[in-house]
């Protein structure tokens, strides 16, 4: 294991760590559970099949509860809440890059930092609608703690954006689907230099075996020129 590590450190570049892959890891199992039961209890073909609609229901509501509990969990690690920081900023280059997606609906990698403009909407948005999915949830799981009216409001929040966040894990696995490097990244925690050079060229990482960065709290600044000379964000404007 020990060798193993060495050789992806001289052939690649950090990019996340264990705890942060450990983190990606049960949020995708957590959710993934949360969506193929939500299928069992709203699709009746799914339903017939699986059956034992009350263990189902169960197991809905406590992988929901426990959705928060890896990202609880992994700020215990500074990269984590590095990552998660980044996460949340937004820079000039990432502006441009939404305003390029818009205009020719695909991605720029020229203007993407260590995470683009795409992922950080993302995370975002999978961060509200989990809050806003968890308080609904448990406004639908104590029916008797509240009124009708806002068990009914509840619930049709709860189904309408359970739609809405299905399909932006639709979008984003199909979109890791694409890019092998990026879930090899994800598994392993290294990614190639070339892919870093291709798509997230605003990263830079200073050195081979710790990830920091653009969009991770370390690193040098978006906007200047490192020692190899690449043009960075303020070569791109």
């Amino acid at each position: 294991m020990t060798r193993l590590r060495e050789a992806r450190a001289v052939t690649g570049l950090r990019r996340f760590t264990r705890a942060e892959t450990w983190v990606h890891r049960s949020l995708a199992w957590l959710m993934g559970v949360c969506v193929f039961t939500a299928a069992c209890l709203y699709f009746p073909p799914l339903s017939e099949i699986v059956g034992r609609r009350r263990l189902v229901v169960t197991v809905h509501e406590w992988s929901g509860i426990l959705l928060p509990v890896p990202v609880i969990l992994g700020l215990a690690s500074r990269a984590f809440r590095r990552d998660a920081s980044g996460l949340g900023r937004f820079f000039p280059h990432d502006w441009r890059w939404l305003r390029a997606a818009l205009r020719t609906r695909r991605r720029e990698p020229s203007l993407a930092g260590k995470f683009n403009a795409g992922q950080k909407l993302f995370a975002a948005f999978s961060v509200g609608a989990v809050l806003v999915m968890i308080g609904s949830g448990l406004i639908m799981w104590f029916p008797r703690m509240s009124p009708l009216l806002y068990r009914t409001g509840a619930t049709f929040v709860h189904d309408w954006l359970a739609l809405l966040l299905a399909a932006g894990i639709t979008g984003h696995v199909w979109f890791a689907s694409k890019d092998p490097e990026a879930r090899r990244g994800l598994r392993t925690g290294y990614v190639p230099r070339w892919w870093i050079k291709e798509e997230h060229p605003l990263w830079q990482p200073e050195s081979p075996t710790e990830g920091d960065g653009e969009g991770s709290g370390g690193g040098r600044a978006p906007g200047r020129t490192g020692k190899t000379g690449k043009t960075t964000a303020r070569g791109l404007r």
